[in-house]
């Protein structure tokens, strides 16, 4: 029995149910009585969350992400702590890894610090999108409200902001197959829900455009620039005449392979990143790329934790469009 159960059987807010739990005087003796009636039938007990909510009191959030050191990871952590300031709230960051036992383990400790909300960083939380691979994050959404970014799950209590990935994806290769591109490759290195959604964008704008899937072209590698490129020099047989890669990293990577084969970009082969990072513009020529918007997306989650933390509504999925920055590695 939580909190999200007490408010569902007494018909009011979690919100009021904090209230109760503090009395306030902003709530009526009748659903004080109501309320606390439904408490102790339930033998519920107030945790730091119900408690939380009406005094405001703690005012830290914890953040959790794979591995700080990875370029989108520190920037999206940067604009959560620049967000959070301007409401007041300090934060506690985590660096959990990308392997199961060890998020659940990072969930768990966090939890201890007293925090009011928990942000999680990265569509690798989301998993397969199985309930098995996220129990952690429903069980911490009964303490805290949980805010994802860039992934999705389906639970109460967790609030998911995502880059429209499957969007700009579909209409990025649409706009390639209009210029000519027959042949275009895909590079990624994750099989999270954010990867999943860019591979399925790809998958249906070569359908829609009337040209096949060729899984040849589909190519799983690590984020590593020279293992990019020295995969693709190792592909026999490879051909392809357009890159669309899951970051800028991996499409630096095909720049470089396309100088090593001898290819002039953008007119034998188009290559399109995806972050747009400070790779983008270290890279010659310039790297075109599409931009995830995290700044937006991290502004948008503090905004709607806010929200939530002030017993307000809030969606449960926030959708952000993505932007094709054009530069000089591609000619459509």
């Amino acid at each position: 029995m939580n909190i999200y159960d007490i408010a569902e059987l007494a018909g009011v807010s979690i919100a009021t149910v904090s209230r109760v739990v503090n009395d306030s005087p902003k709530v009526s003796e009748k659903t004080k009585a109501k309320v606390r009636a439904i408490m102790e039938e339930n033998h519920y007990t107030p945790n730091v969350f119900a408690r939380g909510l009406g005094l405001n009191s703690m005012k830290t959030v914890g953040i959790i992400c794979p591995d700080v050191s990875d370029d989108y990871m520190a920037g999206s952590v940067a604009y959560l702590e620049k967000s959070l300031r301007t409401y007041g709230y300090d934060c506690i960051l985590y660096c959990s890894g990308y392997q199961y036992q060890d998020k659940v383990n990072a969930v768990e400790l966090i939890l201890k610090k007293r925090i009011d909300a928990l942000l999680l960083v990265g569509s690798n939380y989301a998993g397969d999108g199985e309930e098995t691979s996220t129990k952690y994050i429903a069980k911490a959404a009964r303490e805290v409200p949980v805010f994802l970014i860039n992934g999705y799950i389906h639970c109460q209590g967790v609030y998911c902001v995502l880059s429209d990935n499957y969007q700009i994806m579909y209409d990025t290769v649409s706009a390639l197959t209009e210029a000519g591109r027959k042949r275009i490759l895909f590079l990624y290195d994750s099989k999270s829900y954010s990867a999943a959604e860019k591979m399925r964008g790809y998958e249906d704008a070569l359908r829609d455009n009337d040209l096949p899937i060729r899984k040849e072209l589909e190519i799983f590698e690590q984020n590593k620039i020279l293992k990019v490129r020295d995969r693709l020099l190792a592909e026999k047989g490879l051909e392809f005449d357009a890159v669309v890669a899951s970051d800028d990293g991996m499409a630096v990577g095909a720049v470089k392979y396309a100088r090593k084969k001898g290819l002039s970009v953008p007119e034998d082969v188009n290559i399109i990143g995806f972050n747009n990072s400070e790779l983008a513009v270290c890279c010659e020529p310039e790297l075109s790329s599409i931009d995830s918007r995290s700044e937006v997306l991290c502004k948008t989650a503090v905004d709607s934790m806010m929200m939530a933390l002030s017993g307000h509504p809030v969606r449960h999925k926030k959708i952000i469009p993505c932007c094709f920055i054009k530069r000089r590695t591609t000619d459509f």
